[in-house]
């Protein structure tokens, strides 16, 4: 027996995912959409057409809206689902997600004007952190439906004047939360502290700040999908790179079949209403993850934007200082030029990448000088407050000093 799920942006109902007695999965834009004067795909790789997309070709989108890894298992336990079954988890906990895509039962109907949330103290605060390691996402929780990509710990909630509460079946949250992780120290002071470093070298960043309640530390991050219109939330449409350029979140990573800068690049011209501006967003973002020796900015974490003018180049969002942890990897997520470890990267590689995407070998060394001159200089401005914050400062100080003597 087949099973269907009304998919929505924002209030409208514009397809139907379906699951059939196989376990296939198929996506069909509605009629009404298609016809509708306010219409648009929700993914660049799902154009508007009348004929249903195979699961090979909608499942990049709808799987990149799901949890992934251990949180994937975990939530599949907690729920009584399998792991691998992407439309079960949909159903299940597909009430808030990125961008402005809802999912809901086809017996049910959404609610447009009545949003629902459950107020926490300080104390199930605290309590809602600790539960995350084995209840990711709050999944199982009566009427919790919510769900975000990747692999870490993490939580969309709601925030009004300090107050902190949880999104209950579609209502929209307003941040994420992050908290410690327990397998890399300082994680949540080395992402806070990337993030600043970028918004102060005036890279489009999302907002990041540590917040403290009752002594337990944790990352928050405004969504940059979310904008009050006279006091009520509104969702931003978006959708990672992956899910655009029609890759499964297995194989985010480019020597795994992932996107590589070159379709980064080739994606942004052909969908950003200001591509000139976007494509130099993109491409000081590449070198500033260089000089952090941030090895994970993989195709999940750039995203597209749906605003009202057209689609934009995402506000940058999960900077990391890989390399200050010793265990992890210096290959990066996607090579630049024809090299993949980051502590190798010089002048030359990035000339390379220029004749991949459409850049000139003058243009691109001066995006490398300005963007390693602008690091040195701000990175001396942002404010440390503790010792993981220090050593992460004194790494990129050198890799930003070493690369501009290789560039001399």
């Amino acid at each position: 027996m087949s099973k269907k799920l009304h998919v929505y942006l924002n209030s409208e109902h514009v397809g139907e995912l379906e699951q059939n007695k196989h376990g296939q999965m198929t996506f069909r834009y509605i009629p009404e959409w298609l016809n509708s004067s306010l219409a648009f795909p929700i993914s660049c790789s799902l154009p508007m057409r009348e004929e249903t997309f195979t699961e090979k070709e909608c499942r990049p989108f709808f799987a990149g809206i799901l949890p992934e890894d251990t949180a994937r298992k975990l939530i599949a336990k907690n729920l009584g689902i399998s792991a691998n079954n992407d439309f079960s988890m949909l159903e299940k906990i597909g009430g808030e997600c990125a961008g402005a895509i809802t999912f809901l039962d086809e017996s049910e109907k959404l609610n447009k004007t009545i949003n629902q949330y459950e107020a926490l103290n300080d104390q199930t605060l605290v309590e809602l952190l600790q539960k995350l390691t084995y209840q990711p996402l709050l999944a199982g929780q009566k009427n919790v439906r919510l769900s975000m990509a990747g692999v870490q710990d993490k939580l969309p909630v709601h925030v009004k004047n300090g107050k902190f509460s949880i999104p209950l079946g579609s209502s929209p949250s307003t941040h994420i939360l992050k908290p410690i992780n327990i397998h890399f120290s300082g994680l949540h002071y080395n992402e806070a502290f990337c993030m600043t470093l970028a918004s102060a070298c005036g890279f489009l960043t999302a907002d990041a700040e540590i917040k403290s309640i009752s002594g337990i530390e944790f990352l928050l991050i405004e969504r940059y999908d979310r904008y009050l219109n006279d006091g009520k939330i509104v969702r931003l449409h978006q959708e990672d790179f992956c899910q655009a350029t029609a890759i499964v979140p297995e194989r985010k990573y480019q020597s795994e079949g992932g996107p590589s800068f070159k379709n980064c690049f080739a994606l942004l011209r052909h969908s950003s209403v200001v591509p000139v501006v976007d494509l130099e967003r993109l491409i000081e973002a590449v070198i500033f993850n260089v000089l952090v020796g941030n090895c994970d900015a993989h195709g999940k974490n750039f995203s597209l934007v749906y605003g009202q003018h057209g689609i934009t180049l995402a506000p940058l969002y999960d900077l990391v200082c890989t390399t200050y942890y010793k265990s992890l990897t210096t290959k990066m997520a996607m090579k630049v030029g024809k090299e993949y470890d980051v502590n190798k990267i010089k002048l030359g590689h990035f000339e390379v990448l220029a004749e991949q995407i459409g850049f000139s070998k003058a243009a691109i060394r001066n995006y490398v000088n300005a963007t390693t001159e602008k690091v040195l200089s701000v990175l001396a401005e942002v404010p440390i407050t503790n010792q993981i914050e220090a050593d992460i400062a004194e790494i990129i100080k050198y890799r930003c000093e070493r690369f501009k003597a290789n560039i001399l």
